[in-house]
């Protein structure tokens, strides 16, 4: 059986998909089966519009079908990621992740192998907080937490080891450094998965 992986991830502008999308690939380039979703957006059109990058991505319509549980279910591995919100997950992610609730109680999410992302605007605007407050999430559910760590020089130029990050100046899109940052997180969470996976099945 194939290594199961499901990247699910909230974005506003377009940075934080296009980092789900490159750690999908990471992730396919192992041969793993990917799931690659999204959650709904719930900000109210007035604050959307605040920003005209948030309504141009809104209106360009998701990149990817919306999650479910039943992906979360189906997975081996699970890789979330958002934009950071004052120091945190963005509140469309931890909406979806907050409906786990009955999952969690069934044992269904313990030992999977979790690893998270994140964007912002500012290099201190809580990028490793907020991969830091994700995790906590997978703690509670009992899965096995992945770190990007630096087990790859190029990852020495990406400088976060807790997982795969951009930092947005002046609303530039994600670079190649970012990119590949987030292919290998992708091929080492796919990696480690069907090591786990496979040793639990057997």
């Amino acid at each position: 059986m194939s290594t199961r992986i499901l990247v699910v991830y909230y974005s506003a502008t377009g940075n934080t998909a296009s980092l789900a999308e490159a750690l999908a690939k990471g992730a396919l380039d192992t041969g793993a089966e990917v799931r690659l979703r999204t959650v709904a957006e719930t900000a109210p059109p007035e604050a959307i519009a605040t920003n005209p990058r948030w309504q141009s991505y809104v209106d360009a319509g998701p990149r990817a079908d919306l999650a479910t549980l039943d992906d979360l279910e189906w997975a081996d591995g699970i890789a979330a990621g958002t934009p950071t919100r004052f120091g945190g997950p963005a509140s469309q992610l931890k909406s979806f992740l907050d409906t786990t609730g009955g999952l969690w109680a069934k044992g269904k999410l313990a030992d999977k192998v979790a690893t998270s992302f994140t964007t912002a605007s500012t290099a201190h605007g809580g990028l490793e907080s907020t991969i830091l407050a994700i995790n906590n999430i997978f703690y509670h559910w009992g899965a096995i937490v992945v770190p990007l760590g630096y087990n790859a020089k190029h990852l020495l130029e990406s400088g976060n080891p807790y997982g795969g990050s951009w930092v947005s100046r002046k609303s530039a899109e994600p670079d190649d450094v970012a990119l590949e940052a987030l292919r290998l997180q992708g091929v080492r969470l796919a990696t480690i998965t069907g090591h786990i996976a496979a040793g639990l099945r057997a």
